[in-house]
């Protein structure tokens, strides 16, 4: 952050900002918008793509800006861009082929929408900075090959707990110690949590109720543990996480017995939640020391005696972050979390009793709720990631809790996301 500010501000000095567009203009994208328009000197705004182009202008405005246009061609947006106009399309597309945008920064949330967008810009040559955990959980190892081939980078963003706790992870590596746990804080989880019983807390913060849902039901937080897991090669210790209620400070997890650090090790470190913990919300990283010398210092810097050591950030603060993560990939080519390969997958399971004909909704919906599972035993299982469930047709009756197979459902015909879940399974054989 230190560096990423200092260099932020030589380009404002210079007139050179760090030109950047925004792919969605729902609540967390305004968010992105305004402060990078207020907050974020070396960095500039161009562009906001929204299919409902009123949305589009909402955000502009929202921020302050009353001076935008709408463009409909490629042509339009790089004079417009050239001219320093403010530009909206409904064309997510033409971003990716624009002349004069360093960083592409997408926030919808949607995961066939989002494969399309990403492979589109990295055919274009562009970098992509995402706030989507539920298309890298599904398929971000590919995408990230595919980026690489490129010479781009593809990008988990800074802000969300992923990449809070992938900062985390660094700096406890960059001083020695060995990462074990990797961990987010929850105020609640409930699996059958829906869309009509978040109906009130998503209008009081003008949220989307789905999204709000996946918060609550676990979903969320197993999307954002698996990116984790498939950026560090963590896996999990169980089906689901160990998770449940820990009301206490996560220093204390040090020494409560909840973890073995035997296991932790063989596992090669495990990526877990706690409900109603301190400090709230937050994120934590529980590693081990080898060296006696060091193992005396920490205790003697208030870590305690060990065998784990604590450490956490009390909050993650979203739109805050999210600009400074396009500046680290833009100046520095520092990604700040990357799918390397996958060892965690979020799979389906009915919040509901399913009959056959019935038809899967969207993450967060009334459907199904997500769960992590090791990767190779969802490849062997034939399990249904809950990245791909929506659209799937059941074929057969599943009671409530069942965990929905692929053998289970019609998929829809024709996506993108299928296609490149095909070739992440063929790129990276079972063990």
């Amino acid at each position: 952050m230190i560096i990423v500010d200092t260099e932020l501000k030589k380009r404002e000095a210079s007139g050179r900002p760090v030109k950047v567009a925004l792919i969605g203009a729902g609540f967390m994208a305004r968010g992105v918008a305004n402060q990078i328009i207020n907050s974020v000197p070396g960095m500039k705004l161009v562009a906001i793509a929204n299919r409902t182009i009123a949305t589009a202008a909402r955000a502009w405005r929202e921020a302050g800006v009353e001076d935008f246009k709408e463009v409909a061609s490629l042509g339009q947006l790089n004079d417009r861009i050239a001219k320093g106009t403010s530009v909206m399309t409904d064309d997510a597309m033409l971003l990716c082929e624009a002349d004069d945008i360093d960083v592409l920064i997408e926030v919808t949330g949607a995961i066939e929408f989002g494969a399309q967008f990403a492979m589109k810009a990295i055919a274009c040559g562009k970098d992509v900075v995402t706030m989507n955990a539920e298309l890298d959980a599904t398929i971000g190892s590919v995408i990230r090959r595919h980026a690489d081939r490129a010479g781009v980078i593809f990008s988990v963003s800074d802000g969300d707990q992923p990449g809070v706790q992938m900062n985390l992870y660094r700096f406890v590596k960059s001083i020695g110690l060995t990462p074990l746990v990797c961990g987010n804080i929850k105020g609640l989880q409930d699996p059958y949590r829906n869309p009509t019983t978040q109906k009130d807390f998503a209008a009081k913060w003008g949220q989307n109720p789905y999204m709000v849902t996946s918060f609550a039901d676990g979903s969320k937080i197993s999307f954002e543990q698996a990116c984790v897991a498939n950026a560090t090669g963590m896996s999990v210790e169980m089906r689901g996480m160990r998770g449940g209620d820990f009301d206490g400070h996560v220093d204390e997890l040090c020494h409560c017995g909840r973890y073995d650090v035997a296991t932790l090790r063989a596992l090669g470190g495990v990526v877990d939640y706690t409900v109603k913990s301190k400090p709230s919300p937050g994120v934590f990283v529980l590693a081990t020391h080898d060296d006696p010398k060091q193992k005396h210092m920490l205790n003697l810097y208030k870590l305690g005696p060990g065998p784990l050591y604590s450490f956490y950030t009390p909050y993650h603060l979203c739109h805050f972050e999210v600009p400074l993560s396009a500046a680290r990939v833009a100046l520095f080519r520092d990604p700040v979390l990357s799918a390397d390969h996958p060892c965690v997958d979020v799979i389906s399971i009915a919040k509901e009793d399913l009959r056959a004909g019935d038809m899967l909704d969207a993450i967060g919906g009334y459907k199904t709720y997500g769960e992590c599972e090791i990767y190779p035993v969802s490849r062997a299982q034939n399990l249904l990631p809950q990245g791909l469930a929506e659209g799937c047709r059941m074929t057969r009756d599943l009671p409530r809790d069942s965990v929905i197979t692929y053998a289970d459902v019609e998929l829809p015909p024709g996506r993108l996301c299928d296609t490149l879940r095909n070739e992440q399974d063929g790129l990276f054989a079972l063990p």
